[in-house]
């Protein structure tokens, strides 16, 4: 299933997420802080969907309510 996600409150413009069988097999994010971004997209790769949401999932960039991780999590919520 290729989930496509405009984030909300986030320096990114675009995710989207691979998932096979539950397990993330793919994320790209367009926009935002391209380093950290791949980083992240990296990790999550090979990750049970629900593992992913309960580790990024309410992480806050600075001040801001929401982040691109925590939004990755949003997108995978609207999926399940």
């Amino acid at each position: 299933m290729k989930i496509t996600y405009v984030p909300k409150g986030v320096c990114s413009r675009l995710m989207e997420i691979d998932v096979e069988n539950d397990v993330i097999s793919h994320v790209k994010v367009v926009g935002g802080c391209n380093g950290n971004l791949q980083g992240v997209s990296r990790l999550l790769e090979g990750m049970k969907v629900e593992e992913a949401i309960s580790r990024i999932e309410g992480i806050r960039c600075g001040a801001k309510p929401t982040s691109c991780p925590d939004q990755i999590a949003q997108a995978l919520k609207q999926a399940l």
